[in-house]
């Protein structure tokens, strides 16, 4: 509950202006930014990519990239101001009063140490005289706290033996080990499936009750602040535009950029097609028969089955959507698809043609009708080539009688098409924020003109603005294009725009598939209402109503 009656806040920020210094000159990245959060509040920060959101909170903790610089203001946290602290004073502040969850668990986690021993190592730096056995049962208590099982046991195993839900819940555990006065979540719930996210969610409103932290919430998604939020704080080019309780600002926006931003969150309800609309015969672009997936491992006989006799197809010109939780076998469907993933039984047809029976020229050939968004765009986008090159890549393998000219100018042409400037062809992916990495990912998966798309999580990484433009981009080149969609998402309220139809994915197996609309907003199956009930709603009071409680990941 917020307390409203705290004397001085944990953290008052006031007139924040920041410069970074670039080869083009200095460039005003934030101007007279201010806000406060009180002890038990969260206060989310929302905001399109690129507004100061996550530089805010790397100026509060001090962190910022090399030519930054704070030019004035002042950060206020507990009476000292941290803009003038030195660089001892902030280690003692960082990471002890002040902790931050930072939007990529796969990077805040090194993968060559046990889970254990990096929580403790996060203890220990600010207590350096505690003992090896204090500091491994401060932290067992601190994953149980966050609904670890077995924590003791579960804290000897690496990043990669723990499910993407379960990393996050380390990386808050490596934030609160130290009982910190204020937490900087940066995108916590980014690219987890939607029970997983209300989960984690739920684990930060417990321990906001429990222990009366303040949190700064930094999210692109309107559901999860209307989730969490107690006040919100909108920013706009590096300025906060507005600023209001949660209630007030979802009912009554003054701002308008604040009513573009909530006007851009899917409304399904108004744009899917009626029941029975997609029931049309149409010839399948995308059949994938009794499909069955395996992956061996040299120490085990028997493999592991990521999918196993999955069934369906996609009519020309539509999108099928694809659901489930993480580790459903929804991304290895795809993979199959596109041949990154061994197929062990089953066949896989596009235009009538079975995939797996084509060589050599007609195998490269086959590969011209479909592209693929991944899921990951900092994985997959190479980080020595320039975005120009990344997007390039598919014309250079394809069309070698392109003229480099023309090559250029589907290059620009696509990056137009994503909202993104065509000067960015220079630039680098690091340089990108990852929304607009992700759009750089569908660039290059349409720079072929493909038939068929395999959308891996493709918005994902996307404000909810951004996220309505690539939506309507997309909507606009299908109808144009007329190809067909395998669109794999954990955002239902995505898929019933775009899909019609969907299939619901439980353990590699369909649980569940139909009419997009009637599927998901009448499921018939409990994995199915599972997955309706833990997908937020941006509206605060019907979300609050309905708060999942916690529950624990085994």
């Amino acid at each position: 509950m917020t307390n409203t009656t705290a004397p001085t806040p944990p953290l008052a920020v006031h007139d924040l202006t920041l410069d970074i210094s670039t080869p083009q000159g200095t460039v005003r990245i934030l101007e007279d930014v201010a806000f406060e959060v009180r002890p038990g509040e969260i206060v989310g920060i929302v905001g399109e990519s690129g507004s100061g959101k996550s530089m805010t909170a790397l100026s509060v903790l001090r962190i910022l990239p090399a030519g930054a610089r704070i030019v004035g203001g002042r950060i206020e946290f507990e009476g000292a101001d941290l803009a003038t602290l030195s660089a001892g004073q902030m280690r003692k502040v960082r990471g002890r009063r002040i902790a931050m969850v930072f939007q990529d668990h796969m990077t805040t986690l090194d993968p060559v140490i046990s889970i254990g021993a990096q929580i403790e190592e996060a203890y220990r730096i600010h207590h350096p005289r505690v003992s090896r056995a204090k500091a491994h049962e401060k932290m067992v208590q601190t994953l149980e706290l966050v609904g670890v099982l077995d924590a003791a046991d579960r804290s000897r195993q690496y990043p990669h033996q723990w499910s993407g839900g379960m990393r996050q819940r380390a990386v808050i555990a490596m934030a609160l080990i130290n009982d910190p006065d204020l937490i900087i979540a940066d995108e916590p719930t980014t690219a987890l499936d939607v029970t997983i996210q209300a989960e984690i969610l739920a684990v930060l409103r417990e321990l906001r009750d429990r222990r009366s932290l303040a949190i700064m919430l930094i999210t692109h998604d309107m559901g999860v602040i209307a989730d969490m939020a107690d006040r919100i704080v909108v920013m706009k080019e590096g300025k906060v535009v507005e600023m209001a309780e949660a209630h007030t600002l979802f009912t009554s926006p003054e701002h308008p950029y604040t009513r573009k931003l909530l006007d851009a969150v899917p409304q399904p309800a108004e744009a899917t097609p009626e029941p029975g609309q997609a029931e049309a015969a149409e010839p399948a672009a995308l059949e994938v028969s009794d499909l069955a997936v395996e992956y061996h491992r040299s120490w085990r006989r028997q493999g592991v089955r990521a999918v196993d006799g999955v069934s369906f197809s996609v009519p020309a010109g539509q999108v099928l959507g694809l659901v489930g939780e993480s580790g459903s076998g929804k991304s290895t469907i795809g993979k199959a698809i596109v041949g990154l993933a061994p197929i062990t039984a089953g066949s896989i047809r596009v235009d009538g043609v079975e995939l797996k029976e084509l060589r050599g020229k007609a195998a490269r050939a086959a590969r011209e009708k479909y592209g693929m968004v991944f899921q990951d765009p900092a994985s997959s986008l190479n980080p020595r080539m320039t975005i120009g090159q990344c997007i390039a890549e598919p014309l250079v393998a394809h069309r070698s009688t392109m003229s480099p000219a023309a090559r250029r100018a589907r290059v620009v042409e696509l990056l137009d098409q994503v909202q993104l400037p065509a000067a960015w062809t220079t630039r680098f992916p690091h340089e990108l924020s990852g929304g607009q990495r992700q759009r750089v990912g569908i660039a290059r998966a349409l720079a072929l003109d493909p038939e068929l798309l395999i959308a891996d999580e493709p918005t994902s990484a996307l404000d909810v603005s951004v996220q309505a433009a690539v939506l309507e981009v997309f909507q606009d080149l299908q109808q144009r294009l007329g190809f067909s969609c395998l669109f794999i998402s954990h955002d239902l309220a995505v898929v019933e725009l775009l899909a019609e139809n969907v299939v619901v994915l439980q353990q590699g197996r369909i649980v569940e598939q139909g009419n997009a609309r009637s599927v998901l907003n009448d499921p018939q199956t409990e994995y199915a209402r599972r997955l309706v009930d833990a997908a937020p709603i941006p509206d605060p009071a019907r979300q609050r109503a309905r708060h999942v409680t916690t529950i624990t990941n085994v």
